[in-house]
């Protein structure tokens, strides 16, 4: 725990930082840290460390070196005020004598939305709010999305070179970026509930789909396959019994069900739309599964469904120094396309970084989006 006594933005970096460490363990639930001050001196600190755990704040309370009676504790989220897998935290807070309780982002859920720095207040318990508001709210944009939308926050992935190609001619994409950029995506894959990937990707890949990096979490595999075509010796398939895989067809017929329901697998069925799997109604089951966000990591086919159903809302890109060239080289994004600039989905840049030899370019997409696809 630091020692020096720190300014109110300060503290509350910090428990951001804690926050992050539930990354990848804590959804459908935010990441959510807590410090707890007294006399300038942090006594106390936690996070949210799994799913159905005790939250942040309780968790802080419970690692006090000293009595927190008269302290102040930071919160990257509003405390909550409900009953659920653990029980309220304003109880705890009030309990715990604390004197004043500093708020990064409002609870959206409607089982707080304000409640929570309400019933503080009305205890007397002092509350300031939206302490380094941007950067809460920037953490948890996948549990903000979800909670107010019931749908999950999509995101797309994808690795191209400065010519805007994800593969060659010929065909081959190994590798289009270096080990580290590839390496990062991994820690994409522990933050994102699901991923998905259409049935070319599927053939052409033969891909696990897993997170490989220390202290990962393998996310739900998922499989757009309109007409059922994924191969039973697939690598996917093989390990559906020790990670989750959802195929989703239009095939209603059951007995071609069977083989992939006896390995392990989960089958969704929608309605058939442009020729396809019903994206929309397939993200409104997923989140009524409890599925929080969908990292897209497909080809240029299922990108191009995505975005021009408005569907995502960020959008990774990694560029590799490199130049590939070639008319019929595929790009990230297929289909028809817009018609105009003036019809493209707009991105906002949030970050670029350099990750070895590549950049990566986080955005999020600007407003909603109208296509067909």
């Amino acid at each position: 725990m630091c020692g020096d006594i720190m300014t109110d933005e300060e503290y509350m970096r910090y428990a951001l930082d804690l926050a992050k460490q539930g990354c990848g363990f804590v959804s459908p639930n935010p990441m959510v840290g807590a410090v707890i001050v007294k006399n300038g001196r942090i006594i106390g600190e936690g996070w949210h460390t799994k799913y159905g755990c005790p939250h942040a704040e309780r968790e802080a309370l419970a690692h006090c070196t000293e009595s927190p009676h008269g302290a102040d504790i930071y919160v990257t989220l509003e405390p909550c005020c409900h009953f659920g897998k653990q029980p309220p935290c304003t109880d705890a807070l009030i309990e715990a004598g604390i004197k004043r309780v500093f708020v990064g982002s409002p609870d959206p859920n409607p089982l707080v939305a304000g409640k929570g720095v309400e019933i503080l207040r009305s205890k007397g318990i002092e509350v300031r709010e939206n302490i380094l508001r941007d950067e809460c709210d920037s953490l948890n944009e996948i549990f903000l999305h979800y909670i107010t939308k019931k749908k999950p926050f999509a995101a797309l992935k994808y690795a191209m070179t400065a010519d805007g190609k994800i593969a060659a001619y010929t065909g081959k994409s190994k590798w289009i970026t270096g080990e580290a950029a590839r390496n990062d995506v991994h820690y994409l894959r522990k933050k994102y509930s699901a991923i998905m990937i259409g049935i070319g990707t599927a053939k052409a890949d033969d891909p696990m789909l897993n997170c490989r990096i220390e202290n990962g979490r393998d996310p739900v595999r998922i499989v757009c396959d309109t007409h059922l075509a994924l191969s039973a010796d697939s690598k996917l398939v093989k390990s559906a019994r020790d990670i989750p895989l959802m195929i989703v067809c239009c095939c209603k017929d059951e007995r071609k069900h069977k083989a992939y329901l006896d390995a392990g697998c989960e089958i969704i069925v929608t309605e058939e739309r442009n020729g396809h799997t019903d994206l929309p109604e397939l993200m409104t089951e997923l989140g009524r599964r409890g599925i929080d966000s969908v990292l897209v990591e497909g080809g240029a086919t299922l990108n191009w469904a995505m975005l021009s159903e408005g569907l995502v809302n960020k959008v990774y890109t990694y560029i590799a120094p490199k130049l590939l060239g070639g008319i019929g080289s595929k790009t990230p994004i297929g289909g028809k396309g817009f018609p105009s600039p003036d019809e493209a989905v707009k991105l906002h840049t949030q970050a670029v970084r350099m990750i070895g030899e590549d950049i990566l370019i986080e955005s999020e997409v600007i407003g909603n989006v109208h296509g067909n696809s």
